[in-house]
């Protein structure tokens, strides 16, 4: 009877042994990991995780791209409705010039030009300077050279119509007479 107690008392402790949870939980989660459905399931987890890290990165360059193209698109449209209106610049300033008696209408287009710089100032047109300078193609247009020694070489005698850019974007050239 003695060693049925002790076989007894054995048996439990192995029973005890087998239902540690601990022990219990991480072999389980051992063969969970190791089983092809899970180990399926983590792969496609990853391959999720990697394309939406893609498309997120795909959108920002998008949002950046489309900016950019906004903003040059915008440039291009100003540049091209202030060269339709650079003739009435022009007119506006040869007004302007022209002997008068009447000095309320001398008033009246000193202040229309005036605030038609402003305007053009405002979105960010500038002049571009010619008289005295040197001569560079890409922001004048040579009509005339003259030979006069007074001068230096390539440098500009004199403006027959002003030039305007927008930026760094020429929007009219100046049509100038090189010296020399």
């Amino acid at each position: 009877m003695e060693e049925n107690k002790n076989d007894l008392k054995d048996n439990v402790e192995d029973k005890k042994e087998e239902n540690n949870p601990e022990q219990v939980e991480n072999t389980n989660q051992e063969e969970i990991a190791k089983s092809p459905e899970v180990q399926k399931l983590t792969e496609d987890l990853e391959n999720t995780t990697d394309r939406l890290k893609r498309l997120m990165a795909e959108f920002d360059n998008f949002k950046k791209r489309t900016s950019k193209e906004r903003e040059m698109l915008y440039s291009s449209i100003l540049g091209d409705v202030v060269c339709k209106l650079l003739p009435v610049l022009d007119n506006l300033e040869k007004a302007e010039s022209a002997e008068t008696q009447d000095t309320n209408y001398k008033q009246g287009i000193d202040l229309v030009l005036k605030q038609y710089l402003d305007v053009l100032k405002s979105l960010g047109v500038e002049q571009i300077e010619s008289v005295g300078k040197t001569f560079d193609p890409e922001l004048h247009e040579a009509v005339s050279t003259v030979q006069d020694e007074t001068l230096g070489e390539k440098e500009i005698k004199e403006e027959f119509r002003k030039g305007y850019k927008l930026g760094d974007k020429v929007i009219r050239h100046a049509m100038v007479i090189v010296a020399n």
